[in-house]
């Protein structure tokens, strides 16, 4: 009897393995990042255009990306019309302008690897690295989120903010390590560990997530489509690795900062911080 339970416990098994592998697809997701500004008295800017450059950067800020995935494998990826979206207008002189993402997520699951391609300042990079799963939660609580019913699932993690500000002519960065909390929806109908951006490892599809400061809610899911799923692993840009790009990233973003410091004019009191959250 026992020889029996366990041989219907690996068919069951093996059957849920082979579904999940002939599981493929796309979902799109918009996604919204919250963006503070903050003005001193000297700046010269009116409530009144520190609102309009306000819904500007909101505006530039919904974006459309899919998620295609295949068994354990996922790509992710801003929308092709989306990279052609023109720039907000000016207000008060000054153009409000957001660099479109052209980065590239690939994750394989099973393999428990990513590559990403990722454009630095005009240079790309391929960054390849060993996938780590998340130690979500899993949460009793539950929601209707289209035609799928999901499961909610929190996670926290420490990260380090940095925050960069220019005061007559001279800039200052700040560190400080805060605690990420994040709340993801999962749905069961869809039994793949994927999700969008870097957020995956819960029983099933993802289609929210939100972090306080980042948001994505899947708006349309396509199961087994006509035409079959392709996934094309990204290879171009300079091989590295996580902490490598993370580096290098840290140090670009700090010769800028001293590129605008040396241009800025003499005797400009003003200061005006954009901080982009997420």
């Amino acid at each position: 009897m026992k020889n029996i339970i366990i041989a219907l416990l690996l068919s069951v098994f093996a059957f849920a393995k082979a579904y999940t592998q002939n599981i493929e697809g796309i979902a799109t997701y918009q996604t919204q990042r919250h963006v503070e500004m903050k003005l001193d008295s000297s700046s010269g800017m009116t409530d009144e255009m520190h609102k309009s450059i306000q819904e500007q950067l909101r505006k530039q800020f919904q974006r459309k990306y899919d998620l295609t995935f295949k068994g354990s494998q996922a790509l992710w990826q801003q929308q092709p019309e989306e990279l052609a979206k023109p720039q907000a207008p000016s207000s008060g002189g000054m153009v409000i302008t957001v660099s479109a993402s052209k980065d590239v997520l690939f994750q394989d699951i099973a393999a428990k690897k990513y590559t990403q391609q990722s454009d630095l300042m005009g240079k790309l990079f391929l960054i390849e690295d060993k996938l780590e799963k998340p130690e979500w939660k899993l949460e009793k609580e539950t929601k209707n989120i289209g035609q799928y019913t999901c499961f909610k699932a929190t996670l926290e993690e420490e990260q380090e903010e940095r925050s960069t500000e220019i005061v007559d002519g001279e800039s200052k960065t700040v560190t400080k390590t805060t605690t990420r909390k994040i709340t993801a929806w999962y749905t069961l109908d869809i039994p793949l560990s994927h999700g969008p951006d870097e957020f995956w490892g819960l029983p099933g599809l993802i289609l929210e997530v939100n972090d306080g400061k980042l948001s994505m809610m899947c708006t349309k899911v396509v199961l087994n489509p006509k035409e079959p799923i392709a996934i094309v692993v990204p290879v171009k840009g300079k091989k590295v690795d996580q902490a490598t790009y993370d580096e290098t990233a840290r140090k670009k973003s700090e010769e800028l900062m001293e590129r605008m410091q040396s241009n800025r004019k003499k005797g400009d009191g003003s200061m005006m911080t954009i901080s982009i959250k997420g």
